[in-house]
């Protein structure tokens, strides 16, 4: 099993060029099931996940190519409608096959899913609107059954809650479904914006794409004629790097990044006294020399995203003041706090808020990564600890950060990856 070592690093300097988002790319792929020939989807990150949802589409049988941040996925030659437990007990986006497959064979089994343990994401919203959209639904020895006697329909879903995997399930299944779907409370967030975008410019009518209600006039069945097209890039590693200068206190220029879906993290960087230089597809944030707190509430899309609070609680360590930081979407996303307070943080919890004193001097030691972004917030605070700093389990950050080390080594971090 590998694992970082890391050492305090007072100078990054240098550019950092942000890959493909794996939160969009993840749907985007399961769209392939709708498509009516091979597509090429290119500027995929190169991590564990596409790996994985890659290899549960050729165990359905869609022909699978992934080479060089890119892939070709015909999915004309599928010839099975069972995800098995296997693959997606691994990651919880295998989820995402349910709606396509539905669609377009008219049944499915799919395990229920697995994947990190940051809190309960329940797949409830996702059936229920399956079934007021025609499906009969079983759950039996740990598999969901779904058929769809006289196919899907379209109708009106509202969402309890906002949910972006169900959001984007249920944007697939209407794709195909017989008449109009209209979703109210639907994620906004830019993956899902993508995700209509490619089915819009694949001859489905998508109105309200970027708001809370989308309007889906389905194809009846047809499959579509998807063209090839690039992903978005992360937002999410985007705002790693951004938070490793704020840390660090040193210059960073991000290539290959878009601006307009970073407004939250760049406004609570700025309330730290973190600056900017933003061109149309870079951003060079020019760190504050003293680090102010800050009160950081994760709402979803456009607010303050979830997948960036461990980096931010990880930045706030090195603020001279009381930072608040609340997590209002996942019960169990403070498991890093444990593994930072062994590396001298002073932090309180009290339920669903963290309390961050700073400023303090952090030491490196062993720790564990708990979870994906868990793992780059660890990252973060041994590039200022003293001593050396050892990041076990890091195959949750493999699941979603291409390349983490190498990109820190070219801007001059002292890390290596070593076996145990």
């Amino acid at each position: 099993m590998d694992y970082l070592k890391i050492h305090a690093t007072k100078t990054l300097q240098g550019k950092v060029e942000i890959s493909g988002a794996k939160n969009a790319s993840l749907p985007l792929i399961a769209m392939t099931i709708l498509a009516k020939h091979p597509l090429t989807i290119s500027n995929l990150p190169d991590v564990v996940d596409i790996k994985t949802l890659l290899k549960l589409l050729s165990k359905l049988g869609a022909d699978c190519d992934f080479s060089h941040k890119s892939v070709r996925v015909d999915t004309s030659t599928i010839n099975e409608t069972k995800a098995t437990y296997d693959i997606v007990k691994t990651m919880r986006a295998s989820i995402l096959v349910l709606g396509p497959i539905l669609a377009r064979f008219g049944h499915c089994e799919v395990s229920l899913p697995g994947g990190c343990a940051i809190g309960q994401r329940p797949i409830d919203l996702h059936l229920k609107a399956l079934e007021q959209m025609g499906a009969h639904i079983d759950i039996k020895a740990g598999y969901i059954q779904a058929t769809t006697p006289n196919g899907l329909h379209g109708c009106e879903i509202i969402f309890d809650k906002i949910t972006v995997t169900g959001t984007a399930n249920i944007i697939m299944a209407a794709a195909l479904a017989k008449g109009v779907t209209t979703i109210t409370n639907a994620a906004r967030e830019p993956e899902v914006v993508q995700l209509c975008e490619i089915l819009a410019k694949s001859g489905i009518l998508i109105k309200g794409i970027g708001t809370a209600i989308l309007e889906i006039h389905g194809s009846d069945g047809t499959l579509l004629d998807i063209k090839d097209f690039d992903v978005i890039p992360d937002r999410i590693e985007a705002g790693t790097y951004l938070c490793a200068g704020a840390i660090t206190k040193n210059e960073l220029t991000l290539t290959n990044v878009e601006p307009k879906h970073l407004g939250a993290v760049l406004s609570k960087l700025e309330e730290m006294g973190s600056s900017f230089t933003i061109t149309n597809d870079t951003i060079t944030i020019h760190p504050a020399q003293r680090i102010k707190p800050v009160k950081i509430i994760t709402q979803e899309y456009p607010a303050f995203p979830t997948d960036m609070q461990a980096q931010f609680l990880a930045l706030a360590t090195q603020a001279e003041g009381v930072s608040i930081i609340e997590e209002k979407l996942f019960e169990n996303r403070f498991m890093h706090v444990s593994e930072l307070q062994r590396m001298g943080a002073d932090i309180t919890l009290n339920g669903h808020t963290a309390t961050v004193n700073g400023k303090t001097e952090l030491s490196g030691t062993d720790v564990m990564a708990t979870d994906l972004r868990a793992s780059s917030a660890l990252v973060l605070a041994a590039l200022v600890a003293t001593d050396e700093t050892n990041i076990h389990r890091i195959y949750h950050l493999d699941r979603g950060y291409e390349a983490l080390e190498s990109k820190l080594q070219k801007i001059g971090a002292n890390i290596e990856r070593l076996k145990e």
